[in-house]
């Protein structure tokens, strides 16, 4: 998820890290013999209040297990860290990871495997997950990572809004739309209606909605090989003209940054959202009337820009087998309990949790689960995933597609000349 500077406060990391700690330890006095499961993540606002409430959860019903929880600050800070304990062997127990990164944070060396045969003990085996989120946690034949969720881009919309704009059907739900002139026609009919704009999208950093059109293309991004660049230009183009004439049509604002995007929707000034599923604790807090649905099918192919949370075993020097075992049983756990994560946004990963009526009934938050299949990793490489600098780089050329200071020609240019400077530069890890 984006990082937000407000959303990670001192506090809200002592309340993870110094609370949960203290609750482990409640009565166990300095017992050794226990199990210990140390965790780290990099959940803020509204993840990071859930989470705690999840894990104070998961103390009450494990006096036996010496327990600590520990938030650090999203994005390059948490994987710096995480890289540095790992390659000193004095890493946590288990820590969050996003799968995006997996391949590019040199699992075979940074990360132990997952025991399999302790997870299968735990309750939980390959079949509980899509192939698509499996397969991509394993490495050379070992499972490095166990996905906890995914996290897709999606549509937001106002109801009343999109009501008296005519998108609505008999149901209530937004009508589904395809192809480009439909979805052109949508973002005008709500614009008709607020005003301002249809949509509102981070025009400062739009890789997400970028990297889906890309994708609903099929264009490719790397080689077979994963060291060569071989961006399909006209398809890349492509999706960057679309982009361009939603803010030169005034249908998206020209510059929006990630604050602005959500304020843009929950103020109605714009009756659309393209953003990730993770907003939605915010807008049901504004009380605001809106729904979510899939992210439209612009192109030719369902494919939606999203990642996923996994727990992965840092590398530690020498691993205690109790505590492994403790760790993967708190894995297990969370996964049965992963509804309640879910309420977040995120789609659980955990099939018997994601068919589940406790998963089914939240609204709107099981209303795009559809789209879980159809998630589009960012490309495998040591600078890309969240909060990489391949994101980064995305957003120094494609911002300019929206305010208009760019071409889409000379923004991709500019994107391509530094995705293959970052190729050419060897991985730190």
């Amino acid at each position: 998820m984006p990082p937000d500077p407000a959303l990670f406060r001192p506090g809200r990391r002592a309340v993870l890290g110094g609370l949960l700690g203290t609750l482990a330890l409640t009565g166990c006095g300095a017992l050794r013999s226990q199990p210990k499961v140390r965790e780290w993540n990099l959940f803020g606002g509204g993840d990071g209040a859930r989470l705690l409430q999840i894990h104070q959860q998961y103390v009450a019903e494990h006096p036996d297990v010496l327990f600590e929880a520990h938030t650090l600050a999203w994005g390059p800070p948490f994987y710096t860290k995480l890289a540095m304990s790992a390659a000193g062997g004095r890493a946590p127990e288990v820590a969050t990871l996003h799968l995006s990164r997996l391949k590019g944070f040199s699992p075979t060396t940074m990360l132990d495997p997952i025991p399999v045969d302790l997870l299968a003990d735990a309750g939980v085996t390959e079949s509980d997950f899509l192939p698509t989120s499996w397969n991509r946690a394993v490495v050379d034949g070992k499972l490095y990572a166990v996905p906890l969720d995914t996290h897709p881009f999606v549509l937001y919309y106002n109801t009343e809004i999109c009501q008296k704009a005519g998108l609505l059907g008999a149901d209530g739900k937004i009508k589904t739309v395809k192809g480009v002139d439909a979805f052109l026609d949508m973002l005008k009919a709500v614009k008709d209606v607020t005003g301002k704009f249809g949509a509102s999208v981070e025009t400062t950093n739009p890789w997400r909605l970028w990297w889906t059109l890309y994708g609903q293309l099929e264009g490719k991004f790397f080689d077979e090989t994963g060291t060569r660049l071989v961006l399909d230009d006209a398809k890349a183009l492509e999706a960057l003209t679309l982009m361009a004439k939603l803010a030169a049509d005034g249908l998206t604002p020209r510059s929006s940054n990630y604050s602005a995007l959500v304020a843009q929707f929950t103020n109605g000034d714009a009756g659309l959202s393209f953003n990730g599923e993770w907003e939605v604790t915010t807008y049901q807090t504004a009380k605001m009337p809106f729904s979510m649905a899939p992210f439209p099918v612009v192109y030719d192919v369902p494919k939606y820009a999203g990642d996923a949370h996994t727990f992965v075993l840092p590398h530690q020097s020498n691993r205690n087998k109790d505590d492994t075992k403790a760790t993967v049983e708190y894995i297990a756990w969370m996964l049965k309990h992963s509804a309640e994560w879910a309420a977040g946004g995120h789609v659980p990963a955990y099939q018997p949790v994601a068919k589940s009526d406790e998963y089914l009934k939240l609204k709107p938050q099981a209303e795009y689960r559809s789209v879980a299949p159809d998630v589009l990793f960012d490309p495998d490489a040591w600078f890309s995933g969240s909060g990489a600098q391949l994101q980064n780089e995305a957003a120094a050329a494609f911002s300019g597609v929206f305010s208009g200071q760019a071409t889409p020609k000379d923004a991709l240019a500019q994107f391509k000349a530094a995705t293959q400077k970052l190729l050419d530069t060897p991985s730190p890890v």
